[in-house]
């Protein structure tokens, strides 16, 4: 299984007009444990939120990167 995070603006539009990073993750643990520590990065280059994929299977959708 590979893990990786889609990249979305506000509206949920992948984000790819800008050189980001494009991790692939082994677990869904290491995964989110990178997000934790890379979500104000993420955020200051214009990600507004993420959805978690395992292959091209969506795990979750639309995780804020904003405090609520």
């Amino acid at each position: 299984m590979i893990w990786r995070w889609r990249y979305e603006d506000a509206n949920g539009g992948e984000v790819t007009d800008r050189p980001l990073p494009r991790e692939i993750f082994t677990s869904q643990s290491d995964a989110e444990s990178w997000l934790g520590e890379t979500w104000r990065e993420l955020l200051e280059a214009g990600v507004e939120q993420v959805t978690l994929l395992e292959d091209e299977r969506v795990e979750y959708a639309g995780m804020s990167l904003r405090a609520q």
